[in-house]
This record gives C-alpha cells, sequence and structure tokens, in this order.
C-alpha cells in the first residue's frame, strides 16, 4: 500500500518559498547531485500537489526543465488539488476537489510506491486528516528571512516524529522522519 511522504527543500530557517511564494532562491541550490534526491525520485509513484504549487513559481523557470516535477527527473500522474476543476484537461493531470478523494487517486495511481506532496498546505491538510507518514526535509544552507513555512499551524501543535535517517549532500543536509500516530 502506497504511504504518503512530504518531500521538500527548506532554507535553515524553516522556510520553503520565499515572500509571495517566490521559488528563485532554490535554483542555485538544486545544481548540485544529491543521492537522497536521486533515490526518491525512483521511489515515487504519483504527486499530490496544491493548486498554488502547480500554478505558482517554479525554480527552472525559464529553462527546459520549467513545469517538469523534478526539473524533469520525474514522470507520472499528478493529482492536484483544487476548488476550481479547469474545464481543459491536461496531460498526466488530475483534479480532485477535496482531499480525501484527491489522497485516494493519488495513491491509487502511486501502484504501492510513495506518494509524494508537493505544497505546504497539502501537507498541512494531510497531517491534521491523519494520512502524512513521512516528512524528508533537505535543508539548504541559507536563511531567507521570511516566506512561507515547512509547516504553519497558528496556535501550535505538538507532533511527534520518529528519525528514519540523516545524510550529507554538497548542498543539503537530508532529513528523514516518520509521523508517530
Amino acid at each position: 500500500m502506497s504511504k504518503i511522504l512530504y518531500s521538500v527543500t527548506m532554507s535553515l530557517d524553516g522556510f520553503i518559498a520565499g515572500p509571495g511564494g517566490d521559488m528563485s532562491w532554490l535554483t542555485e541550490h538544486l545544481g548540485q547531485p544529491n543521492a537522497a534526491v536521486k533515490q526518491l525520485i525512483g521511489e515515487i509513484g504519483s504527486l499530490l500537489v496544491g493548486n498554488r504549487t502547480f500554478r505558482g513559481d517554479d525554480p527552472h523557470k525559464g529553462t527546459t526543465q520549467e513545469g517538469k516535477p523534478f526539473g524533469g527527473g520525474w514522470s507520472g500522474t499528478q493529482v492536484v488539488l483544487t476548488h476550481h476543476v479547469p474545464d481543459t484537461t491536461i496531460p498526466g493531470v488530475t483534479f480532485a476537489g477535496d482531499l480525501d478523494s484527491g489522497v485516494k487517486a493519488a495513491k491509487d495511481a502511486a501502484g504501492g510506491k510513495y506518494v509524494n506532496i508537493l505544497g505546504a498546505n497539502v501537507a498541512r491538510q494531510c497531517l491534521e486528516a491523519g494520512v502524512l507518514d513521512e516528512i524528508f526535509v533537505f535543508v539548504a544552507p541559507v536563511l531567507l528571512g521570511d516566506g512561507v513555512r515547512l509547516f504553519d499551524h497558528p496556535g501550535g501543535t505538538n507532533v511527534k516524529l520518529e528519525r528514519l535517517g540523516v545524510s550529507h549532500a554538497p548542498n543539503a543536509t537530508n532529513l528523514r522522519f516518520r509521523v508517530v500516530r
């Protein structure tokens, strides 16, 4: 059965995007090899993507990799959560109007591999719904100071995590956790 994983690159001060969802900060951190990312890409069966992430800024903007998950390193079914399903279809993309149907569609498409979340809001929703299994954070050596946080829960929360692994790459420290239920 497919597990749901939130993988993301984060600044040391906890931001996954700059102010307004700006992803340009990430571009310089994507050019160096990271064996953990390469391995992860082979373990992903489908993506569960937030609408803002799907339609938002792309760190590969202006290159041949723009609009391609993991800069073109992965291909497969993307399930995009949105309250406004578009009239036109996009090859390889399924639109879901709620979390339950989105998770089901992504798990069905994953074929036993991971469902990888792209988008902080979707990750928060999955965590709150009790369906998030793992978190894989690639901590980049940069401080952004402001932007979109890895997790943001007004009033706070206490989510217990079990460390599954730590590894290092030239451009990141990789931290993998299991969500303890």
